[in-house]
């Protein structure tokens, strides 16, 4: 079991909240994990490279000087791969990198990144997060009072225009809702800012889900 101190806007302790890692993830997957990030990372790819062949580089198809007598090797058009301004060889072709693993596999992933999260202590809870107008300043003093100073990942419980407005300009800083959460995203950023009411939701769903299995 776990105790996670809840902070305020200021950075005072105000509570604690008591979850079990285990409760979320009873193991932790390596293997799982790298195979989760490395499949979203290959989604994001785009793809889209493509170099042109000898088909595809304007210039002249006539042959450069006759088959035999000059001395030179043969050679046919100004065009060919082994010239300067040929075109490639081996031309690059745009390429659909992405695939998609079993989702049972990407849910228990994203809790197996949740649950060490919690267990290395990276994991920092703060009341609540509420703007009444997009204030990227007040956002701002806010991580500094909790000394959060890093590449950092914040939980929401539901997707608030203002909070996402107040987060997108600092460097470093990204805003998610709880339904949207992956195993990339907990595992990209150095800590993770999660809202009380995020966090019990999660817990929530994580221990819906499990007794869904059951």
């Amino acid at each position: 079991m776990a105790t996670l101190p809840i902070y305020n806007k200021l950075g005072e302790e105000v509570g604690s909240y008591e979850i079990d890692p285990t409760e979320i993830a009873p193991r932790i997957s390596k293997q799982l994990l790298h195979d989760a990030v490395v499949m979203y990372q290959a989604n994001r790819r785009q793809g889209s490279a493509k170099t042109k062949s000898r088909a595809e580089v304007a210039g002249s198809v006539k042959k450069m000087y006759r088959q035999k007598g000059t001395g030179n090797a043969r050679a046919g058009t100004r065009k060919s791969g082994i010239r300067r301004g040929g075109g490639h060889i081996f031309a690059k072709r745009p390429k659909d990198w992405s695939y998609r693993m079993p989702r049972k596999a990407l849910r228990a992933a994203m809790k197996m990144a949740f649950a060490s999260r919690i267990t290395d202590s990276e994991i920092v809870v703060i009341d609540e997060l509420v703007f009444g107008s997009p204030k990227t300043r007040e956002m701002a003093t806010i991580l500094k009072a909790l000394s959060l100073d890093c590449t950092l990942l914040t939980v929401v419980e539901k997707y608030d225009v203002n909070i996402y407005k107040s987060v997108r300009n600092i460097q470093g800083v990204t805003v998610l809702p709880v339904e949207e959460l992956n195993a990339l995203d907990i595992l990209r950023t150095k800590r993770m800012l999660i809202t009380k009411q995020a966090l019990e939701a999660f817990a929530a769903k994580a221990a819906t889900k499990e007794k869904a299995a059951a």
